[in-house]
């Protein structure tokens, strides 16, 4: 596989961050950011990835599928996908900013 249908597959590795009051606090506290990350990814795609769109030094993923919620619409049941999320914990110094602050 060449270098470039390499990097190509790891740009859709992230889905997008996940911004909650959780990860928030996570990302304060331990410099750990949270993205929402395709379901067959494993935590060296994930590193890789965000290593290459963010240009930051990744120490550690941890990974969790989530089970999708049972919902319901009228009489009808439902339930919402399964999904996978990472947490992501920087190198000492690094910094990701996905409110365009500078």
């Amino acid at each position: 596989m060449s270098v470039n249908l390499a990097n190509e597959k790891l740009m859709t590795v992230l889905v997008g961050p996940h911004l909650s009051e959780k990860s928030s606090r996570v990302a304060e506290r331990a410099k750990q950011f949270v993205f929402k990350v395709r379901r067959d990814a494993d935590k060296a795609q994930v590193k890789r990835a965000v290593e290459l769109m963010f240009d930051v030094k990744v120490t550690a993923v941890q990974v969790v599928n989530v089970a999708g919620k049972a919902k319901r619409l009228g009489r009808s049941l439902g339930r919402r996908q399964d999904w996978k999320k990472a947490y992501v914990t920087l190198a000492e110094g690094q910094d990701i900013d996905f409110h365009g602050n500078a």
